[in-house]
């Protein structure tokens, strides 16, 4: 017995290490930002496409103080309820001390500035195809809004998933840069961006496995209500047959073909794409109609 304990404590102690070294927070290189100054006017759109505030508002806020980005929204999942944090621009409260590097790791990586793993409720698997001018123009326009002083609510998640490290590991399954529909020409580019990267619609459109990793076999076709209220409906061309013109209407007014209006926190994406261009609506409708069905 001594001598297999002698066998199995180095074996231990180097599982571990390896472990703590997969599962390790990943950071940005700062210097990809060298040269690089944001302009607030343009982070304006980012940060409407990315829907910061509608996730980051406080819960009953309404009109221009959801620009007050004091948190406290629930989200509830199947590995608990996760609390939008104050992301204002409060130095202690929200996240007025943090600089570009910092927004980048958060943002991108998934990563505190104390490198701490952020749970995936925070779509940052999406995020992470943002592009680094759109992420300094994001930040110079963060900095303008107001600063509040309300503390961030905890998440209320329980023990395994409450272990951060842990985290490292659900990202050496799940987390990509990359994007899942990889071949297109050139004028679906900027849909894809958009409902890929700064809208993350895959987020809710996107069904899960049992770790809470996006199937992306099952590309934008629908999913669970996470509130246990109904589903979220497919995207797929095969079972949503809107026209593009219908889509980019939507989005624009919240109003369906079937004269329906729009409910639910989809309210807050109708009304973040219509702050944004027509021509950003159009190049969404293209990219959702371009999605392969689920048949294939």
């Amino acid at each position: 017995m001594r001598r297999l304990l002698t066998l199995l404590i180095p074996v231990a102690i180097v599982a571990i290490g390896i472990g703590l070294w997969l599962t390790a927070p990943s950071r940005v290189d700062a210097a990809r930002f060298d040269g690089l100054t944001g302009a607030a006017d343009r982070g304006e759109a980012v940060f409407t496409a990315a829907g910061c505030a509608s996730c980051h508002h406080a819960p009953d806020a309404e009109g221009e103080a959801k620009l007050v980005l004091a948190g406290g929204q629930p989200f509830p999942s199947d590995f608990g309820t996760f609390y939008a944090p104050n992301i204002s621009s409060h130095p202690e409260a929200g996240i007025g001390d943090w600089d570009l590097e910092d927004l980048a790791n958060a943002v991108t990586r998934g990563v505190s500035p104390e490198s701490q793993h952020y749970y995936p409720a925070f779509p940052y698997g999406a995020y992470a195809k943002i592009t680094d001018q759109d992420l300094a123009d994001l930040w110079a326009y963060m900095q303008t809004l107001p600063a509040d002083a309300t503390p961030s609510r905890a998440h209320d998640v329980g023990f395994p998933f409450n272990i951060r490290r842990s985290l490292g590991g659900w990202k050496l399954l799940f987390f990509s840069d990359d994007y899942v529909i990889e071949d297109i020409p050139a004028e679906l580019e900027r849909g894809r961006y958009l409902v890929e990267a700064l809208a993350h619609c895959a987020e809710c459109h996107t069904p899960r496995n049992a770790l809470g990793g996006l199937d992306t076999a099952r590309w934008m076709g629908g999913a669970p209500n996470p509130s246990g209220r109904g589903t979220i409906p497919p995207l797929t061309p095969d079972e949503l047959t809107w026209s593009a013109a219908d889509i980019a209407y939507y989005l624009e007014t919240g109003f369906t073909p079937d004269f329906d209006a729009v409910g639910g926190h989809m309210a807050e994406v109708v009304e973040n794409f219509a702050a944004l261009t027509k021509e950003d609506r159009d190049a969404v409708a293209a990219y959702v109609k371009a999605l392969p069905p689920l048949s294939e």
